[in-house]
């Protein structure tokens, strides 16, 4: 019979692996420092608190996307440590779903620092 974890060790294990794909995997740094670089954007721009709610949604999608990716990644490797045909389908798989939210966050991100962007260089209304 599995006994219940309690809420604590819960959070304490998803913080953990947070952590540990944070210290091991480069990409999800530089999803994270882009996070960053965006929220104080965000901030210098002034932008609406729904374009801010907007921005930490798709910043959660990419972020949560390369975690998932991190996981089918090392749960592959384990799996099939030889080179197959299907883990590469998979690990390709996650790969593209990590380029996808990236690649509509990037998207939402120009429309929404676009008018702010061009009334700052004086481009604008």
């Amino acid at each position: 019979m599995k006994t219940r974890r309690n809420w604590g060790s819960v959070f304490r294990d998803a913080w953990n692996g947070i952590w540990s794909s944070l210290k091991s995997e480069r990409n999800l740094r530089i999803h994270v420092l882009a996070a960053v670089i965006v929220l104080l954007a965000a901030a210098f721009f002034r932008l609406p608190v729904r374009d801010v709610a907007l921005l930490l949604l798709v910043i959660a999608l990419v972020i949560t996307a390369e975690l998932i990716n991190t996981a089918i990644e090392a749960a592959v490797d384990l799996a099939a440590p030889e080179w197959h045909r299907l883990a590469k389908i998979a690990k390709d798989a996650a790969a593209g779903a990590v380029l996808a939210a990236a690649a509509f966050a990037v998207v939402i991100g120009i429309m929404l620092f676009y008018g702010p962007v061009m009334a700052w260089l004086g481009w604008g209304p």
